[in-house]
């Protein structure tokens, strides 16, 4: 698996899924039909951010931005999300991808990353993280609606660099 700054090709190999997991509305708390040129925007961020895909054999298996969680005296204070294409979970894309994320928060000289919201339902990424050594900083109550479980937590998890 190869993880590289994603290109504007890399797009299409990105829209499909990206697409599918908003429409399931379980883990982002973006709009769940949003337009491929709105979801582009949302994700595809210019510099200073970092965008990236993990590829196998030329297929994106998932993909990562990554930016100053604030601006100003914040600036120091990494944030991130992540999506792996559901075909091609299982596989330590997710980890890998956050690992390269904290790699790069690292060299960037930030010196805390923190997730803001974290679907306390998403029980792979939580686990993915605490074992990565992220720690749930607090839980916003019924901050996240969920189509089937209804009025769920949301997290903001952190960890250090």
């Amino acid at each position: 698996m190869l993880i590289r700054e994603a290109t504007a090709a890399d797009w299409p190999g990105i829209w499909p899924f990206f697409q599918d997991i908003c429409a399931a509305g379980e883990t982002f708390t973006y709009p769940l039909h949003p337009t491929q040129e709105e979801a582009r925007a949302m994700w595809m961020l210019p510099a200073p951010a970092h965008v990236v895909v993990a590829e196998e054999a030329g297929t994106v298996l998932g993909t990562a931005n990554m930016y100053a969680n604030r601006p100003g005296n914040g600036a120091h204070v990494a944030s991130a999300s992540y999506m792996v294409d559901p075909a091609h979970q299982g596989r330590g894309t997710g980890r890998a991808l956050v690992t390269y994320s904290l790699d790069w928060a690292r060299a960037a000289g930030f010196r805390r990353i923190q997730y803001n919201a974290v679907v306390e339902t998403n029980a792979p990424a939580l686990a993915l993280y605490r074992d990565l050594g992220f720690e749930i900083l607090g839980t916003l109550p019924e901050g996240f609606r969920h189509p089937e479980r209804g009025y769920v937590g949301l997290h903001s998890l952190h960890r250090a660099l």
